[in-house]
């Protein structure tokens, strides 16, 4: 047994230490009534690989509880009524395994090279995983299939179709899309998009272009998925969000590695940040509509939320905290690698033996106060959120156009390591457009894309700092969450536009002099800092590391001269 799978029996072995099938109840007399599912999808008729014994088409969430629970290991009923799960050996993504088919057209449409997540592989190889797949669930007694739709923009939406080896990830792929009518179904006709997830099973690592035996495979031209060698159900969900950062620019949208909420008055906000940055606090207000919690489209229509469900982490959560998402995780959700008491099947959130990344996937409705349709008008404001450790970042800035894509295409955020490894120092991160992983297409299109619609439809760009003030981690303090939220608040209102603004020296950001209910003293990190040699020090040795970062992008034409891009760098930092 390989060093991962010992691992993996171990972790089951603590949470998973009572199976419910030892107790089984005779059901020989039970009667069920059951209703047939009318509209069982033609898979594949053209495709001699595809010869699958039985399909399960489109199950309820109550079909698809019976088929874990009698079918799948490490599957239980939590207390809240919960499907708890386990991934296997891999409880994340894996992007070094992901591959894109280079072909003639995608050569010279993708971005490839250095800083792109895009790892080429050819023809051949996909057509021996795509086989390698098809053989394994060729081999099953049955194979669940969803077919769903992604992108909320009825203009727009994407019929995909998701061929699955197992229960749970049938659930998970039925909260994370669009769930389509009975009306829908029956018409639903041929996907545009089709994943075949054979991850029990893994690739041929003497396979050309594969270097284990885990494989994310896509085919654009093809237009499918492929996935061996990992069980992790976020892999479906992230490679759909890679295709439409593929398709929609080809229709002139923006796709949107974001939050986006409305308030009441119609006025929409988009929330980028990466892990940490409090993204999904400050996007999920009890007093604006979710419109989403992760992935958007910016069509000439407004925004679009692109799944039907959300994705959340769960590590550490809380009622109290977190009040939506907990209540969320009832019956229908999925609890990816948690733990929880074998007697009580209560889960405990605090637990990380299996992994940091437990998550919670549930649909959209939810939240309470999800907007269904999830559409909305064009954003009011575009909101950039860093988590900045070194505390030289104001609080908040509004930044010009150019500001915008050079901060947008920069994404960044600063960590800081567990102090049982005992790093003091906090460490700059750094992905492009808030999601590097996913993109397609260079990130000056996107940026540039960002931009004209910005300008077209009046959007203002801030960049908020929810990380330190007064010096940097292990000195100074983060930034309270209330003060934040004063300033999302004000963001929101349009209050912080009427108010003076002061330029910042180095990073040329616009502060405000004033925001109701956030000490003045804090809106310029100058001025919280005691040694003021230190702060200077500090915010040239970020400037360089933005600059380090951006080298990469520096020379990337955007159009038919350079001018966009000579704008760009000049919105980077100057010293």
């Amino acid at each position: 047994m390989a060093i991962g799978e010992t691992k993996v029996a171990q972790e089951e072995c603590k949470v998973v230490k009572k199976d419910p099938a030892s107790n089984k109840t005779n059901t020989d007399n039970l009667k069920f009534t059951h209703v047939p599912n009318y509209f069982a999808p033609t898979i594949c008729a053209t495709d001699n690989a595809a010869k699958f014994m039985k399909v399960l088409h489109n199950l309820t969430p109550a079909e698809l509880y019976e088929q874990a629970l009698q079918h799948e290991k490490g599957s239980f009923i939590t207390s809240s009524g919960a499907l708890a799960t386990l991934s296997g050996a891999k409880t994340g993504r894996c992007p070094k395994d992901k591959r894109v088919v280079k072909d003639e057209s995608t050569e010279q449409e993708l971005w490839w090279g250095n800083g792109s997540p895009n790892i080429e592989m050819d023809e051949q190889s996909f057509m021996v995983n795509r086989e390698t797949a098809m053989n394994y669930l060729n081999s099953l007694d049955k194979v669940f299939v969803n077919d769903q739709f992604i992108n909320w923009d009825p203009e727009n939406i994407i019929k995909v179709r998701i061929v699955s080896a197992k229960a749970y990830h049938s659930l998970f792929m039925h909260n994370m899309c669009i769930r389509p009518t009975a009306e829908e179904l029956e018409n639903f006709g041929s996907p545009e998009f089709t994943i075949y997830n054979a991850g029990q099973f893994p690739c041929n690592r003497y396979t050309h272009c594969m270097t284990s035996s885990t494989s994310i495979n896509i085919n654009l031209a093809r237009k499918e998925m492929v996935i061996l060698g990992t069980m992790y159900a976020g892999e479906m969900k992230k490679g759909l969000f890679s295709l439409m950062h593929y398709l929609m620019p080809k229709r002139h949208i923006l796709s949107l590695h974001s939050g986006c909420n409305m308030g009441k008055d119609g006025d929409v906000a988009l929330f980028f940040g990466l892990s940490g940055t409090g993204k999904t606090t400050l996007s999920t207000d009890q007093n604006r509509y979710l419109i989403g919690d992760d992935e958007h489209c910016w069509s000439d229509n407004g925004v679009s939320n692109i799944e039907g469900g959300c994705y959340a982490k769960c590590i550490d959560l809380s009622q109290e905290k977190e009040r939506g998402i907990w209540n969320a995780i009832k019956f229908g959700s999925v609890l990816e690698n948690v733990a929880f008491d074998e007697h009580t099947r209560v889960v405990d959130y605090s637990d990380n033996s299996i992994t940091e990344n437990t998550r919670a996937a549930y649909p959209i409705e939810y939240i309470p106060n999800a907007k269904i349709p999830c559409v909305g008008p064009h954003p009011k404001n575009v909101i950039l959120l860093a988590c900045d450790a070194f505390g030289v970042l104001p609080p908040v800035s509004k930044l010009n156009l150019a500001q915008t894509m050079y901060h947008f295409i920069s994404g960044y955020t600063a960590l800081v390591a567990g102090t049982e490894e005992g790093v003091k120092e906090p460490k700059a991160t750094f992905s492009a457009c808030f999601g590097a992983a996913f993109l397609m297409l260079h990130p000056t299109k996107y940026a540039a894309m960002l931009a004209e619609k910005m300008q077209k439809h009046g959007a203002t760009a801030w960049l908020v700092n929810t990380g330190w003030s007064g010096g940097s981690y292990g000195t100074g303090k983060r930034i309270k969450l209330s003060y934040t939220r004063k300033i999302i608040d004000a963001i929101h209102s349009g209050s912080l536009l009427n108010t003076n603004y002061k330029k910042t020296e180095v990073f040329g950001l616009e502060i405000p002099s004033e925001i109701g209910g956030v000490p003045s003293e804090i809106l310029d990190p100058v001025n919280t800092w005691s040694d003021k040699k230190a702060y200077h020090e500090t915010l040239l040795k970020l400037a360089g590391l933005f600059k380090t970062n951006f080298e990469t992008f520096a020379n990337y034409k955007i159009g038919k001269d350079n001018k966009l891009t000579e704008d760009i760098l000049a919105a980077g930092p100057n010293f």
